[in-house]
């Protein structure tokens, strides 16, 4: 049904007095409409249509079938081999009359399509043999070749926002055959809605669940009572796809932007979505590394100390040293100096190749490797006063380079001052 409005939304006027179908935000108004005119004029190129579940991408694509009249082929990418995709794109040349328009090929979940699968299309889009919908809930960047993403347009559709929920079970109550002979009241739709997490499809199937499970008679539908009967984890979280590198993201820059508030709400959000503890720990020791590194370094040791604990206790407890890591690191002076410099020194040893090491810092375990001078000029650092010496440490073609850079915290103000008095205008 949220397909039916969407599609209509986005292919009717927009005088068109229904103000369901008119409000639609599933798109941006301007993609919205350019959609709109591509399909009035009937001049429609291939493209990609990704978002969430349950937001109208395989209605959409019926309806644009149905608009232009065209051949519609389907094909679902989770039970399709390259085989089935030859037969399609045979049938639809046979089938094809000499300058009528090319039949559309529909292809939901084509994030499923492996490369070859992919490959197999990549003609017959690119002659014209057809027409191709696909639909993705994943990134179509990652899940898609380049050379067919660059063929297709992708369009991009969000979850339906509250309002959106709120309509489209009005226009259930309404207008569906068996919800209008019952007689139903919505109390409290909260939990209803947070379950559906925006998806249309998930929202009137739990709208039907709670409908079939109740006996005759006026229905009052409220929180305790959706809870009740769906006993589930409400969070949508998907492990393997986009919300997993999202909800990571967003928690490694609320950490590094020293927010412990929406640290820990993104860390809850990734335990309470089933989030492999031990990977969020990984995560934290490279934070304590890449962001806070000298500026704090028991902010590393704190986060290994936590790897190791979540390791040995696991859930439900480990979210205690994940949250207490992740305040501290949160709240912790940053730097990410050491970072940077070994990103520079990479840079370095990229440029300038194997670099022979100074025969003063070599070893000399041999009689041969002394007489060749191996280590003699080599000063003993703890022989010296202050136990420092100056000395060449680097090979003479990058001999003064700069990798290191001390910031501006505490800590490191303080190495900087040390070096300064080992090393003079160096540092």
């Amino acid at each position: 049904m949220a397909g039916s409005v969407f599609a209509a939304a986005v292919i009717l006027p927009p005088d068109y007095e229904n103000e369901l179908l008119n409000d639609s935000k599933q798109l941006s108004e301007k993609k919205r409409y350019l959609l709109r005119s591509m399909i009035e004029s009937g001049n429609i190129s291939s493209f990609i249509l990704w978002g969430p579940p349950g937001v109208g991408k395989t209605t959409l694509a019926k309806i644009i079938a149905n608009r232009l009249q065209r051949p519609f082929y389907t094909l679902s990418a989770v039970t399709s081999g390259v085989k089935d995709v030859r037969e399609v794109i045979e049938k639809a040349k046979q089938n094809r009359f000499f300058n009528s328009a090319p039949p559309i090929l529909f292809i939901d979940e084509i994030h499923r399509f492996s490369k070859s699968q992919q490959d197999s299309l990549l003609g017959a889009v690119e002659t014209g043999i057809f027409t191709l919908i696909g639909a993705t809930t994943e990134n179509p960047s990652f899940e898609v070749i380049t050379p067919l993403l660059s063929r297709c347009q992708v369009y991009v559709f969000r979850p339906l926002e509250r309002s959106d929920m709120e309509a489209l079970v009005d226009y259930a109550l309404k207008n569906d055959t068996e919800l209008r002979q019952r007689t139903i009241e919505i109390a409290e739709n909260e939990a209803m809605l947070r379950y559906a997490g925006g998806d249309a499809r998930k929202l009137l199937n739990i709208l039907e669940l709670i409908v079939n499970a109740q006996p005759e008679g006026t229905i009052v539908i409220d929180n305790k009572l959706v809870e009740d009967r769906l006993q589930q984890n409400p969070l949508a979280y998907d492990k393997d796809g986009e919300m997993h590198y999202d909800i990571i993201s967003a928690f490694i820059k609320s950490v590094r932007g020293s927010d412990p508030d929406a640290a820990v709400y993104w860390l809850a959000r990734m335990i309470a979505g089933g989030e492999d503890v031990k990977f969020i720990a990984r995560r934290l020791i490279i934070l304590a590394a890449e962001d806070i590194g000298l500026a704090n370094p028991n902010a590393l040791l704190l986060a290994n100390a936590c790897f190791e604990a979540v390791h040995k206790i696991g859930l439900p407890e480990a979210r205690i040293p994940l949250a207490e890591t992740t305040v501290y690191l949160a709240t912790s002076p940053k730097s990410n100096s050491a970072y940077m410099a070994i990103g520079e020194a990479l840079a370095l040893v990229e440029k300038t190749g194997n670099l022979p090491v100074p025969l003063h810092l070599r070893n000399a375990p041999t009689k041969l490797m002394k007489e060749l001078n191996y280590g003699k000029e080599y000063k003993y650092a703890h022989d010296y006063e202050g136990n420092f010496v100056k000395q060449k440490f680097l090979p003479d073609e990058v001999d003064g380079a700069r990798l290191w850079n001390p910031q501006n915290s505490p800590a490191e103000a303080k190495i900087r001052e040390h070096l300064r008095q080992l090393w003079g205008t160096r540092y």
